[in-house]
């Protein structure tokens, strides 16, 4: 009685996920930008502070279900290198050259880009309005990247980091994807610390040549605090978080709560970044936004898995 009495909201451990996942992107573009921090070791520390404050939780699952995970280590290995990450070493370098709005503008189109991957890849059925919604939030992809101006599109030389940006998010709809095949029966943070520890592995020869190529963290208070932020908030915190929420008013509703990171991440921008919102911005959104409402609402909202942004 007590506990239910002072339990936080589901709609407000949902909203405070997404705004984790928002902070993210904010400080990855302010950090990586001004050159205080590479965005490989962004993403190396990142989730080796992750990887810290979750082992004392999931080491003993994961030592329960070893023989699950050994057995299944190619989906393991898979996801572990999509998801932790190459995906997230793609999103922290493009936002060398892109705006943390537009970044997060072109992550709202995850939705989209699953369906898209899972017909043409994974022979998943679509039916005709989804494929309205494809076009529709597509349509807005291009509104952002284009500056508002479509007849430029033939000839327009998009921004590096925009396509960089939208690499990563594929990366992340295959990991969605793929996710269908996850090992059945390992508790999602004993899965997390796992992929955790494969993106690591995977990321040290690039961060090792990121180093030998003179390019180094510059430590300051300010830098260690992004990077405990980053590795607690978004990456441990925003998970525990999400699950929670998930399981209290179910995945369908849950899904809804990733559409206010665009609000966020452009409230954020403009008070620490002094970014501006443009009308491109607001059309890209609506549209994007209407893509994802014509495209889910006859199917199962797919949330983000564990860590997503």
């Amino acid at each position: 009685m007590l506990r239910n009495r002072f339990a936080i909201s589901p709609y407000v451990l949902l909203s405070l996920t997404a705004l984790f996942w928002s902070g993210n992107w904010v400080i990855g573009r302010a950090f990586v930008s001004d050159g205080e921090i590479p965005p490989v070791a962004l993403a190396w520390w990142r989730w080796a502070i992750a990887l810290i404050a979750m082992l004392p939780f999931a080491l003993p699952q994961i030592l329960r279900h070893r023989a699950t995970l050994w057995q299944q280590r190619k989906i393991v290995l898979a996801l572990g290198l999509i998801g932790t990450g190459f995906h997230n070493l793609l999103s922290y370098v493009g936002l060398q050259y892109t705006t943390a709005t537009n970044g997060v503008m072109l992550n709202s189109a995850i939705p989209v880009l699953i369906i898209l991957l899972g017909v043409l890849f994974f022979r998943q059925s679509v039916s005709s309005k989804q494929l309205l919604g494809i076009a529709v939030s597509l349509a807005g992809v291009l509104t952002i990247l284009s500056k508002g101006h479509p007849e430029a599109l033939g000839t327009l030389q998009f921004n590096r980091g925009d396509l960089i940006v939208l690499g990563s998010m594929m990366l992340w709809a295959l990991y969605t994807l793929l996710l269908k095949w996850r090992p059945d029966g390992v508790p999602g943070l004993a899965l997390l610390a796992v992929c955790a520890s494969i993106g690591l592995i995977a990321m040290t020869p690039v961060y090792g040549w990121e180093i030998a190529s003179g390019k180094a963290i510059q430590w300051s208070f300010g830098v260690v605090a992004a990077l405990l932020y980053l590795g607690l908030f978004p990456s441990f915190v925003g998970y525990i978080f999400w699950n929670r929420g998930v399981e209290e008013v179910g995945a369908n509703v849950a899904g809804l709560f990733v559409h206010l990171m665009p609000v966020f991440v452009s409230l954020l921008a403009w008070l620490f970044l002094g970014e501006r919102m443009f009308w491109f911005h607001l059309v890209g959104i609506a549209l994007i936004f209407a893509g994802i409402y014509l495209t889910t609402r006859q199917t199962p909202v797919v949330p983000p898995a564990a860590g997503a942004e």
